[in-house]
């Protein structure tokens, strides 16, 4: 009895040497490029001890991944748009393996392990950092009182495409990422507003490629976004759910279990596209400082409404009230924000009609119709929109003429864009005053 013992005990010693001596097996490789960094992924059989350093003269990154092999190759990579020019690799004292990086030009390496989430495994992520050309652009602070005598601007609004990259959001039945029809989207929003008096847009993501949660709303301040909308087609786990709805951020608990189950999904974005967590304490004070400001609250509640208002038009809603719920995308202290899902990519018939372009424009018009009507009452000072969109309530005494003296414009132009036929006006009437040039 006592030797059988000593056998297993052998026979287990022994298998677990051979486990931790197995290779880490190198399955695949795939590269993000984005505007300000390059992404690669390396997907493991399981976790990798590595180290990662830089040559100068010519620029490159050397990986050396310990105990592991490569089971793929680089003949497929597509370098355009990175900032790497080739990708080598070579076998490294008998059992590691060494991948070098030779790049366009000097950047900032970092790199983490990520544990499996949903459909990945265990991946190594690299990011090859540049200076951001969106931090290079934009102000150190945001401003948003113009001078009365500074050229009149025009209102940016920041469109967010969710997900990207290696992270595809949610995926219908018939395989529809949701990071694709989002995106499509959010374009289809971008042409529209570039068409509108007084208006630009600054789209957050413009590629295929993942934007972590902090970010997005990092660039929307630095550049001094005047409204931030993120787009996105969740999925539930019952697949009747189904129609559009308009979040904005709750300062305790979500309006309903489907908004609670919708923002932990999306909060759990960085988990699946790959974030390093070392830096979560500045996440902590951006969340704590100033996050709930009561007059950015009620404005995304206004504009939140209005955007409701022109999807009912074209889609269903799954509810019909503004719902809130913890987004992290929505936690930029002084820019109102909403999230919008467009539909239930879990729902099959709403998952055909993402796919739709026609479906697609719609809902882009939509929203940007509740954009629109946001700003008649709620553009910023300093703004084409603020002097397009006066407006005069007639009271008591008012007359064509003094209307037209105070805000020196004519009569001609008054009646024209308010549709009046004659001198009449009556007592709490609204008018629209033309904007008279700057």
């Amino acid at each position: 009895m006592g030797r059988l013992r000593l056998l297993l005990c052998f026979i287990a010693c022994v298998s677990i040497s051979y486990a931790q001596a197995a290779p880490v097996a190198v399955k695949n490789i795939r590269m993000w490029p984005a505007p300000d960094n390059t992404r690669l992924v390396f997907d493991l059989s399981g976790p990798v001890e590595h180290s990662l350093f830089k040559l100068h003269k010519p620029e490159r990154i050397v990986i050396d991944l310990n105990n592991a092999r490569l089971q793929t190759n680089f003949a497929h990579m597509d370098y355009t748009n990175s900032h790497i020019k080739v990708i080598r690799h070579a076998r490294r004292n008998g059992s590691d393996t060494r991948v070098v990086l030779d790049l366009t030009g000097d950047v900032q390496p970092k790199s983490f392990l990520l544990k499996p989430q949903r459909e990945y495994g265990h991946r190594l992520v690299i990011d090859l950092h540049v200076k951001s050309e969106f931090a290079s652009s934009a102000p150190k602070t945001a401003i948003k009182h113009i001078q009365p005598s500074a050229r009149l601007r025009d209102v940016l609004i920041a469109i967010d495409a969710g997900h990207g990259g290696d992270d595809p959001g949610a995926i219908g039945r018939h395989g529809t990422r949701e990071k694709d029809v989002v995106f499509s989207i959010a374009k289809k929003l971008e042409k529209l507003i570039a068409k509108e008096h007084g208006m630009k847009s600054l789209m957050i993501r413009r590629g295929d490629y993942f934007v972590p949660l902090k970010r997005r709303v990092e660039v929307a301040r630095k550049n001094s976004a005047d409204l931030f909308i993120s787009i996105h087609a969740d999925a539930f786990h019952k697949p009747q759910a189904h129609g559009s709805s308009v979040y904005i951020l709750s300062d305790g608990n979500a309006s309903s279990d489907a908004a609670r189950f919708l923002a932990e999904s999306e909060n759990n974005s960085d988990l699946i596209g790959g974030v390093s967590l070392d830096d979560k304490d500045e996440l902590t004070k951006l969340v704590l400082v100033d996050m709930l400001q009561n007059a950015t609250i009620e404005d995304s509640h206004n504009l939140a409404s209005n955007v409701l208002t022109g999807l009912r038009g074209i889609t269903r809603l799954h509810k019909n009230r503004v719902e809130q719920a913890g987004f992290r995308v929505l936690r930029a202290p002084e820019i109102p924000s909403i999230l919008v899902e467009t539909a239930f990519i879990s729902n099959p018939a709403e998952e055909r009609k993402l796919r739709s372009a026609k479906h697609q424009n719609a809902l882009a018009t939509a929203m940007l119709k509740g954009i629109r009507h946001y700003f008649r009452k709620h553009a910023p000072k300093g703004t084409l929109l603020a002097q397009v969109n006066r407006e005069h309530r007639i009271s008591t005494g008012d007359t064509l003429t003094d209307i037209s003296e105070r805000y020196r414009v004519s009569i001609a132009r008054l009646k024209k864009m308010n549709g009046l036929r004659n001198d009449m006006l009556r007592i709490g009437q609204v008018l629209q005053i033309p904007y008279t040039g700057s």
